[in-house]
């Protein structure tokens, strides 16, 4: 179909189901950052947990968490929008997702995680420069032992490993697998620690670490009751010897991701040396396809590299397997888990 346009001529009409394009989905992405203050705010106040403990309408809320009621109702408004909140019948209740993973003293809780993201939301504003130049202007604080900010960072990201730490063990079938060692790289507040020794009474585990963040795992597998079979080594995982043919078991968490190529190459030789015949590497990081299309999680947080290492970044399959190849490993496979990382077991 055509339509008469001043001059004579003649243009093509819309098709009548043709879907055009609207700022919809744009105007959510540049107004992102409502979500982590929404969610960041909520956590902060502990909204979620008072909202599993009955706290179910914004006057009740409102005095639970010691906040106006004008404040109450709008996070309540916006976390409604995020589905983290339900309103039925005027009761609020968290969603089966919030009850999971934003209700205190949960394991799996990262309440502590939005509140700390919240006071990182500055740093984004920096993000052109930081392109421009190729890296962070400052030493980044991934790359600095003696800042006090890993009291801060080390527990809140803790409750992200629990689930892959948990999948990790039973592909690694570890509740039976008797008296083995396990050697944790750049193991932090010690999760994988935890929860393996749990699984398995016989199992040993060392964390090599620098000794403010060893100090935080040695509280956490205290209180976890197995600290009698978890020891630390305080020092750069650089430069530190991880010993030969100690290990049966050997964990590089969420390290990738903050070193370049060649360092990594240098670190799993060394991991490779200090397993046991047939022992196993377990990494768990964001790891991205070989064409970078996806997945999305994972592609996105190649810009918290840019702005906080000097090498690092979301590297591919092709790059673990080229690496690990370097390094000695000659069996490589990649393992989905419930959350945006991915498990790599090395052999």
């Amino acid at each position: 179909m055509t339509e008469s346009v001043p001059g004579g001529g003649s243009q093509k009409g819309h098709s009548m189901t043709e879907i055009l394009p609207t700022p919809d989905r744009i105007m959510q992405l540049i107004n992102g950052y409502w979500a982590t203050g929404i969610v960041g705010a909520s956590a902060s106040h502990s909204l979620f947990t008072h909202l599993e403990d009955g706290a179910d309408t914004a006057d009740k809320l409102a005095v639970r968490a010691g906040i106006s009621q004008r404040g109450a109702r709008t996070l309540l408004d916006g976390l409604v929008s995020l589905g983290l909140v339900e309103l039925r019948d005027g009761r609020y209740r968290n969603t089966a997702e919030a009850a999971a993973f934003l209700v205190d003293g949960k394991p799996t809780c990262l309440s502590r995680f939005a509140t700390l993201k919240l006071t990182q939301m500055g740093t984004l504003a920096t993000l052109p420069d930081v392109v421009r130049a190729g890296g962070p202007m400052a030493n980044p604080a991934v790359e600095v032992a003696d800042n006090p900010h890993w009291a801060e960072v080390v527990p809140a990201i803790a409750a992200q490993s629990v689930p892959v730490a948990t999948v990790a063990a039973d592909l690694l079938q570890l509740a039976g697998a008797g008296e083995i060692s396990i050697l944790d790289v750049g193991g932090g507040s010690g999760i994988y620690s935890a929860i393996w020794l749990e699984r398995n009474p016989a199992a040993r585990s060392t964390q090599l670490d620098w000794a403010p963040v060893n100090a935080i795992a040695d509280r956490l597998l205290a209180e976890r009751g197995v600290a009698d079979r978890f020891t630390c080594i305080d020092g750069d995982f650089h430069t530190t010897d991880f010993g030969t043919d100690v290990y049966d078991v050997a964990v590089y968490s969420h390290i990738a991701h903050q070193e370049g190529p060649e360092d990594n190459v240098a670190i799993f030789a060394k991991l490779r040396a200090a397993l046991k015949p047939g022992g196993t590497l377990v990494i768990c990081d964001f790891v991205v396809d070989d064409d970078r299309s996806g997945p999305p999680s994972a592609l996105m947080f190649g810009a918290e590299m840019l702005l906080k290492s000097q090498q690092g970044g979301t590297w591919r399959r092709a790059d673990y397997h080229t690496w690990l190849g370097k390094a000695g490993f000659d069996d490589v496979a990649f393992h989905p888990t419930p959350s945006p990382a991915t498990l790599v077991f090395a052999r």
